[in-house]
């Protein structure tokens, strides 16, 4: 999963930071989201798709984690 935030439509409730403090924080000074991880761990996803369910500014988007190519070299 790739997680990403944009700061610009957060309202800075705090909802993904008591959600899953170990991938979002919350800046000091403005009081809006700050990314700690954009590929949190797997044991985070679902509290990472809470945190997107319960963002009231929908600042948060996630992804699948790009699949790395596999080279053609035998």
């Amino acid at each position: 999963m790739r997680v990403r935030v944009d700061r610009e439509r957060c309202c800075g409730a705090g909802n993904c930071v008591v959600t899953a403090p170990e991938v979002f924080d919350q800046d000091d000074a403005d009081g809006l989201v700050l990314l700690r991880r954009a590929e949190p761990p797997a044991d985070a996803a679902d509290r990472v798709r809470l945190a997107v369910e319960l963002c009231p500014a929908g600042a948060i988007t996630v992804a699948p984690r790009p699949v790395p190519e596999r080279s053609s070299t035998p």
